[in-house]
């Protein structure tokens, strides 16, 4: 048992005869880390606990990154893509507040903040998509025209 109650596996311990004279060659399994070294026997001890702890300074190895998944559809995911979409399936139809689309993107798993959606709602009022009703902070945004399919 090491440090920290951490069990520390001594796989194999070999002894060899070098130029400058014996080594001792050993390998450690700590977690799924494995590790192999020679030093001389005065100092296998020394190396041994440096090793440990820096293995368990480290922390846990990190997982691998999973490849980007391709944009399903054009627009991507977006947040302006994500509100064309919705705009496509006719979503606009009725008109929607702020936190009426900020909710039905969290609800299909995209949660942006306020001020992104924001922005994307004004740069398609100005692309002609959507029409802005009400006064600043009470807006209301409906399709200004229907989507073309």
């Amino acid at each position: 048992m090491g440090e920290n109650g951490r069990l520390i596996n001594v796989v194999q311990v070999d002894q060899d005869e070098r130029s400058r004279g014996e080594l001792v060659r050993v390998k450690l399994k700590l977690g799924d880390v494995e590790v192999e070294v020679e030093s001389p026997p005065d100092r296998i001890s020394d190396v041994v606990a440096r090793i440990v702890e820096g293995i368990s300074h480290a922390g846990p190895p990190r997982a691998e990154r999973p490849a980007a998944a391709p944009a399903a559809r054009a627009g991507g995911t977006t947040c302006r893509g994500l509100i064309e979409s919705l705009w496509r399936e006719g979503w606009f139809s009725e008109p929607r507040i702020l936190s009426d689309v900020a909710a039905e993107l969290s609800r299909r798993g995209y949660n942006y903040d306020s001020t992104a959606i924001s922005h994307a709602l004004a740069d398609l009022v100005r692309a002609g998509t959507l029409s802005r009703m009400g006064t600043p902070r009470t807006y209301k945004y409906v399709q200004k025209r229907p989507p073309s399919d």
